[in-house]
């Protein structure tokens, strides 16, 4: 059955309850690469207990519904979605221990035409449990290549950030650990694409890939690293278009432009010189 929008764009999703502590956001810092040198301190901060740091990209973890796009009243070709983009804002720094609420809506729904796929553009607000208190609002655009063509309106998406035309103010480089995948995917994205190498390759790939979200978390770290000098205050906003995978053992650079309050990015994989990230933007406190 074809993709439905009207259902799509009706769908109520749950609210998610989600409790969270020091070791998910210890975790979850590991399975992005830090502590790869435990004398680091500025990693050791986020992997440590004692006055642990959170990272802000650990947002995109917090009050995810999974697989709501999987029901088949939706018509969704599940073996054709992808992560097209993702980007978050926060209201305040995340603390190391909480319970939030998370509340997903889907926005829109775009015909891109036959074989050219459909666009889902979803939200998630965060709020604190206890107070209600606004936390994070997340934005992500899911690339369902298999379904375009179902007679919805053709129109204009919205434009990605533009990067700076000139060299990028700096660089950093991330290495990724073989099994860099095994360990990120404990934090929830248990997707088999990530670690089996049969499925893998049946989805079309040599090997598992690693999860969008880790790479975008890496791009994060960058950041994090070189403009926010650890400071995970400073990086209130980040989002980015996700352009090609990463292959666990790889080095990411991140390349970025700083405009004020505004830092550009793009992550590149270095063994195999394409884009990973493309047209990122984050915002950054002085």
């Amino acid at each position: 059955m074809p993709l439905d929008p009207e259902k799509l764009l009706t769908l109520k999703i749950p609210d998610v309850e989600h409790s969270y502590g020091p070791r998910d956001c210890m975790l979850y810092a590991l399975g992005l690469g830090l502590g790869r040198d435990p004398l680091n301190a500025d990693e050791l901060a986020f992997v440590y207990e004692k006055n642990l740091k959170v990272l802000p990209t650990f947002a995109v973890m917090l009050g995810y519904a999974a697989y709501w796009l999987r029901r088949p009243e939706l018509g969704v070709t599940w073996t054709g979605v992808v992560h097209g983009e993702h980007g978050f804002t926060l209201n305040e720094p995340l603390k190391p221990q909480g319970t939030v609420i998370g509340r997903t809506r889907i926005l829109d729904v775009v015909d891109k035409g036959a074989g050219k796929g459909a666009l889902v553009y979803s939200e998630r607000a965060i709020f604190d449990k206890a107070s209600g208190r606004p936390l994070a609002a997340l934005r992500q655009t899911t690339y369902c290549r298999a379904d375009g063509g179902f007679g919805g309106a053709k129109r204009e998406t919205p434009p990605p950030h533009a990067l700076p035309d000139r060299a990028p103010d700096g660089t950093c480089d991330l290495p990724t650990r073989p099994e860099i995948a095994l360990i990120y995917r404990l934090s929830g994205d248990m997707n088999p694409l990530h670690v089996d190498p049969e499925f893998a390759r049946a989805a079309g790939f040599p090997r598992p890939v690693l999860h969008g979200l880790a790479t975008f978390g890496v791009a994060g770290h960058a950041l994090l690293k070189v403009v926010c000098d650890y400071d995970p205050a400073r990086l209130t906003a980040m989002a980015g278009r996700f352009s090609a995978p990463v292959y666990p053992g790889e080095t990411i650079r991140t390349e970025f432009w700083r405009d004020g309050g505004v830092v550009s990015f793009r992550a590149r994989v270095m063994e195999r010189d394409v884009i990973a990230i493309d047209h990122g933007r984050a915002e950054v406190k002085a």
